[in-house]
Order: structure tokens, then sequence, then C-alpha cells
């Protein structure tokens, strides 16, 4: 007999920037490190206490510059001068992995023709667009129903590295076991950089997932 699966349980967590409750999927999770610095876990796999921070980049600047760390947990905890940027490569690292992992499984395509029949024959459940792309050549493209379907935090050469090409425009992903994670990794990414055209960069929301 197999039983159906439920919903995941969602996980919420005080944010130590602004005080707000929020999904820990739109949020980033840090610990001390065992030099008493703060080490961003992207992974949330780290051992130690965590800290949570929402994804928004003002969030991470306000933790970063005023040193919540050390308030939250009560002793001296060092700030990387180059942690803000660790923390955006490492969640543009997995995001690419995940796209790249997606690519193999053939659940992720690039190239515009290709990406084009994809969203005509509803097979595509996530637009990916270079954020440095040609506007008048994205808007040839509309991204599938729904909220959260348009991914464009990422740069040309950044989406290539993901399909092992120099730089890439367009790509799609397909329905599978990797679009749900792809879509929260790229609303941590868009969040960080403040990427206007994500429809759910700027949304403090429980992704809806669909399946």
């Amino acid at each position: 007999m197999c039983l159906k699966k439920g919903p995941a349980k969602i996980i919420e967590r005080r944010c130590i920037s602004t005080g707000s409750i929020m999904n820990t999927k739109s949020m980033v999770r840090f610990v001390v490190g065992p030099d008493g610095g703060a080490v961003p876990d992207v992974f949330c796999k780290l051992p130690g206490k965590g800290m949570w921070v929402s994804s928004k980049k003002s969030s991470l600047d306000r933790a970063l510059s005023k040193n919540l760390f050390s308030v939250v947990s009560k002793k001296p905890v060092l700030i990387n001068n180059n942690l803000s940027k660790q923390i955006e490569d490492s969640i543009l690292k997995k995001l690419l992995n995940l796209i790249s992992l997606a690519r193999k499984a053939n659940q992720a395509i690039a190239g515009f023709e290709k990406v084009k029949g994809s969203l005509e024959t509803d097979r595509a459940v996530l637009l990916i667009q270079a954020s440095d792309g040609s506007p008048r050549e994205k808007s040839r493209l509309r991204p599938p129903i729904g909220d959260g379907t348009l991914i464009n935090c990422l740069k040309m050469q950044e989406l290539g590295l993901a399909f092992g090409r120099e730089s890439v425009i367009h790509a799609a992903i397909m329905r599978g076991g990797l679009h749900k994670e792809i879509t929260l990794e790229a609303l941590r990414l868009g969040g960080i950089r403040e990427i206007q055209g994500h429809s759910s960069a700027q949304k403090e929301r429980t992704i809806h997932e669909r399946q």
C-alpha cells in the first residue's frame, strides 16, 4: 500500500535582524565556527546553535554591520570582511549546482528555441533569464502561469556555468525533483542581489509547492 506524501512541514525562525518570524526557506542560517567567527550555513548542516537572518540584502547588511551575532550568542563573534560576498557566493554555487543536476537529469534545457518549445507545450515550470540579457529578446518569452515562475537573478556567464557553456540567456526547468529547490535558492539569491524582476524575491512568504 502506497501512502500519499503530506505537505512539507514549514519551519519558522526569528530573524535576528528584523525580529520577524519567517519561513527558514527564505533565510540564511549562521553558526559560530571553531575560530569564533560567523559562518554562513546555506545547507543547514553545520553543528551548533543556528542564528537566522532574512535573505534580503538590507537584513543581512544590518546583521553584519551591527554584529548582531555577538548580541544573540552573548559572546564576541568575529565578522569576516568578505562575509557578505561569501554568503552570496555560497548561495550562487548551490543554485548553479542544482540547475546543473537538473540538466543531467534531463530536467533543464537552454537556448531560445528549446525554451520556447517547452513553454508552449507546458512542459516547463520555471523560466530562467539572465539579468544582463537583452530586454527585447527576453520579452519574447513569457514565464509559466503562477507565482515565482520567473528567475532572473543570474548573469549570462553564471547561468552558462550550469550548462557547460560560455554564456546562457534563456533556460527552462521541467517538473521533477529539483524545481522546488531551484525556486527557493533563486528566491534567496534574488533577495540578496535585490533583483526587482524576480517575482518572489521581494516577498516574505511561503513558497506554495506545485504538486
